[in-house]
């Protein structure tokens, strides 16, 4: 069986329904958005603006709230930095937590460099925020709250809604980051009170290099760009669109959003067909609360197993992520899974499987069963090095 693929939670395949829109289009459009004065930069601009009005109606909210960005990176920077410039006198402080993603956890870093006080809210064990950890977080100035939808080590999800109807009625902005939830789960922002929303194409089937970044009222919401340039974007992101990017993160989302409810059953029984066999081998723990986490991520640790060891032993036959990142020979431990209080084992040993729709059976079995023997392989050669 060929090398199998379980790190779609850093990126998923390209969709060929994507892949196909995104030739034509580079194949067929090659005016510029912003140049309307003959047929090919109208073109460019029509299918942008259908593609910018899908988007919109899968999030519910308006086509002039979606700004496109490079991907969630930038959206998250854009969110921050964007309204921390926009409004310099009626807030020093953002509030976010111990686990986001280091897109945010950087320039939430940054920004404390230029004297914005930062609030990081510490997770229960189980792996999530409590809204009311949040709302005991608040000060009178507080500007923003930032918060990962799911997070991207552990796949739990945050109480999004929650949070969100109780930041409306503080009046303080809500920023989520939604890279691993957007096109997986519904996301209404008709519904929710959701300021400023992150998405990035290649977490569900599109392109890399593409995202955008929603923001809600934008009439009222002012953001201060963090680039200089034109004034594409409503002036908020300057630079020539990539048509083609754009269209492949619509074609995805729209995609993604038709199959939604079907993927998630198959990737719920792909999950739990794989931690069932599992059991056969042995003993692990899994890193946050499995009632309340994305089926389409696993993150768990084989009891005195090295993430290192392991992910060297299976590398030849599976591609799986890290709890933890090395740098400069040492292993740093996962932020998120420290921040969740996990220790030894839990730190140290902590590897992410995560899913999706184009997994078969059999992959998912024979994977199981990849990392049950090297993990049973690692333990015989550390109990055989203790006893020599």
């Amino acid at each position: 069986m060929p090398p199998i693929y379980l790190d779609t939670a850093a990126s998923t395949s390209v969709d060929p329904d994507v892949i196909e829109v995104m030739i034509e289009a580079l194949r067929e459009c090659p005016g510029n958005a912003s140049s309307t004065t003959h047929a090919f930069g109208q073109d460019a601009a029509r299918r942008v603006a259908q593609a910018r009005a899908a988007i919109a109606t899968e999030f519910g909210c308006e086509p002039d709230e979606v700004i496109f960005t490079a991907g969630a990176t930038e959206s998250n920077n854009l969110a921050l930095r964007g309204i921390v410039g926009a409004y310099p006198d009626q807030g020093r402080h953002l509030v976010t937590s111990a686990i986001e993603h280091k897109a945010v956890l950087a320039c939430c870093h940054d920004l404390e460099c230029d004297g914005i006080d930062i609030s990081l809210v510490a997770p229960q064990r189980a792996g999530w925020v409590t809204p009311e950890s949040i709302l005991a977080a608040l000060r009178p100035d507080t500007l923003l709250v930032s918060l990962i939808h799911v997070n991207n080590e552990t796949g739990v999800i945050q109480p999004i809604a929650e949070v969100a109807a109780a930041l409306a009625e503080q009046g303080v902005l809500f920023h989520v980051d939604a890279a691993q939830s957007a096109g997986k789960f519904k996301i209404d922002l008709a519904a929710l009170p959701i300021d400023l929303l992150s998405v990035s194409a290649h977490k569900f089937h599109g392109p890399k290099g593409v995202g955008c970044l929603l923001v809600r009222d934008r009439k009222r919401l002012r953001l201060r760009p963090i680039l200089s340039g034109g004034s594409q974007e409503f002036g908020l992101r300057p630079g020539t669109l990539a048509t083609h990017q754009i269209l492949g993160l619509s074609t995805a989302l729209t995609k993604s959003a038709a199959q939604r409810d079907a993927d998630l059953a198959r990737v719920s029984a792909l999950k739990a067909r794989f931690i069932a066999r599992l059991s056969r081998g042995p003993s692990y723990q899994i890193n946050g609360d499995p009632a309340r986490t994305s089926p389409y991520i696993l993150n768990l640790a084989f009891d005195g197993v090295a993430s290192d060891a392991l992910i060297n032993q299976v590398s030849d036959h599976l591609a799986i992520g890290s709890g933890s990142a090395c740098t400069s020979g040492t292993i740093e431990p996962s932020h998120v899974l420290r921040a969740m209080g996990g220790e030894d084992d839990r730190l140290y040993g902590a590897v992410r499987i995560s899913f999706d729709r184009d997994h078969r059976d059999a992959e998912i079995d024979h994977a199981a069963d990849r990392l049950m023997d090297a993990a049973a392989r690692i333990l015989a050669l550390s109990a055989l090095e203790s006893n020599t």
